[in-house]
């Protein structure tokens, strides 16, 4: 009809078949053009205009479907749908407290409770009640035992309940019905892995893809569990596995790396990252990866490159800064250093290493001045840190401020005598002098 303008005589169950069908393959503007011609050749339909109703839901229409509810209520008021798609218009609006009730008048009308029931879950899990929101999906799994969408909304309310033991109850008991169901035994292992109880997971994971050997969610969690386990080679398997099912993807390369990297295979473990980066450019954890494993091995040249990858996708990660800047100082780039400490600071990681690591940069520079700044901020954190006192102790030397000098060696020594060798490895003039020996010597002496 719609190609050719021509007009064909439809009955009121294929326009509705028809509509339905649209909206399922989530062709809305095809359902919208079946609407229209439906209701020009049935005006009077009821069910015509629930549709219609339900395509100004979906589209934000909110309105016009209230208004188009309400006419349809005064014409035909025990008709579940409109309670139905006005529990729709009220959960759109937040309101799902009232949403509830219009759903409870619908289950009075309707034949099909389970529809219902499934939305009430939902309005539960929205308000965060799950001992509701699972009681009614309980009772759709109960009216058809294969009803996935259900079973794992029930798993669901458990794990924000954190409740894993009654999960694993649950689980059993659905089991012991549905011995066959894949779906359930990798729920199972799920809660078994959370419970680190990775025997008793892995024994899930294997029933899962014993049931479906096709069942990629089942390898990878076996692989996962076998990687507690310290069996890496064996996750490695697993984790290939998931590769010949289905597209290759960038989680199944790094968790791979990482296993090849503690076996200490590191080309392996640095191919499997290139992989998971060339797979998704996107991938942080690919980049740092890869940095981590060149630092290990020294090569900081290539270490620096791939941290600067990590931070054009993530500049805003404090933790790719850090190791930015001890990478940089191992090449000897301090002033590179200075702006990845700078940058960690900004981005409040406030570890006391990160003043320190910062201050003792500035000092190698020579910026004597901003060294002392940036571990007087320190000191405002970090109160009774000998690691600052005698810092500062030495920069106020380096400044010729005795008197403050004095001031902040008397604090670190009555914090930790030892640590005041560090003096020596900063500040070699500083431990010569005669005076700073006598006080260092008569504060030893006086606290024998």
């Amino acid at each position: 009809m719609l190609k050719t303008n021509s007009i064909y005589f439809f009955d009121l169950v294929e326009f509705e078949e028809i509509i339905i069908h649209y909206l399922d393959a989530g062709k809305h503007s095809l359902a919208k053009k079946a609407v229209k011609l439906g209701l020009e050749q049935h005006p009077h339909s009821i069910d015509l205009k629930l549709l219609q109703v339900e395509l100004y839901v979906f589209e934000d229409e909110l309105d016009k479907a209230n208004f188009l509810l309400n006419r349809i209520e005064k014409i035909d008021p025990y008709n579940e749908e409109v309670f139905i798609q006005r529990a729709a218009i009220l959960s759109k609006t937040g309101k799902h407290k009232q949403a509830i009730i219009n759903l409870e008048k619908a289950l009075i009308y309707t034949d099909d409770n389970v529809d219902v029931w499934s939305l009430l879950g939902m309005e539960y899990l929205y308000l965060d009640d799950y001992l509701n929101a699972r009681s009614y999906f309980e009772k759709c799994l109960f009216e058809d035992d294969e009803d996935y969408s259900a079973l794992y909304n029930i798993i669901y309310c458990y794990d924000m309940e954190r409740e894993s033991e009654l999960a694993i109850t649950f689980l059993n008991k659905y089991i012991d019905k549905n011995p066959y169901c894949e779906v359930a035994w990798h729920q199972l292992g799920r809660q078994y892995f959370m419970l680190e109880m990775y025997k008793e997971a892995l024994t899930a994971f294997d029933y899962a893809i014993l049931i479906d050997e096709s069942f990629i969610g089942g390898y990878l969690e076996k692989a996962k569990t076998l990687e507690e386990l310290k069996r890496y080679q064996e996750a490695i398997d697993h984790y290939l596995v998931t590769l010949e099912l289905d597209d290759p993807t960038a989680f199944a390369f790094v968790r791979i790396g990482e296993c090849y990297e503690k076996l200490l295979k590191f080309d392996a473990a640095i191919s499997y990252y290139k992989k998971a980066v060339h797979e998704d450019p996107l991938l942080d954890r690919g980049w740092i990866l890869l940095t981590n494993i060149y630092y290990i091995q020294e090569n900081y040249q290539k270490a620096s490159y791939y941290i600067s990858k990590a931070i054009k996708i993530d500049e805003n990660n404090p933790m790719y800064w850090r190791k930015y800047a001890e990478i940089q100082l191992k090449l000897n780039l301090f002033e590179e250093a200075v702006h990845g400490f700078e940058n960690c600071l900004e981005l409040e990681d406030d570890d006391i290493e990160i003043y320190i690591g910062l201050a003792d940069v500035l000092l190698f520079l020579g910026e004597f001045n901003d060294a002392v700044l940036v571990l007087t901020k320190a000191k405002k954190i970090y109160k009774n840190f000998a690691e600052i006192e005698y810092r500062l102790a030495g920069l106020y030397f380096v400044l010729n401020k005795p008197i403050l000098s004095n001031r902040q060696l008397i604090n670190g020594l009555k914090i930790d005598f030892e640590y005041h060798n560090i003096l020596k490895e900063l500040f070699p003039p500083m431990l010569e002098t005669p005076k700073i020996k006598k006080l260092i010597s008569d504060f030893k002496k006086a606290t024998e």
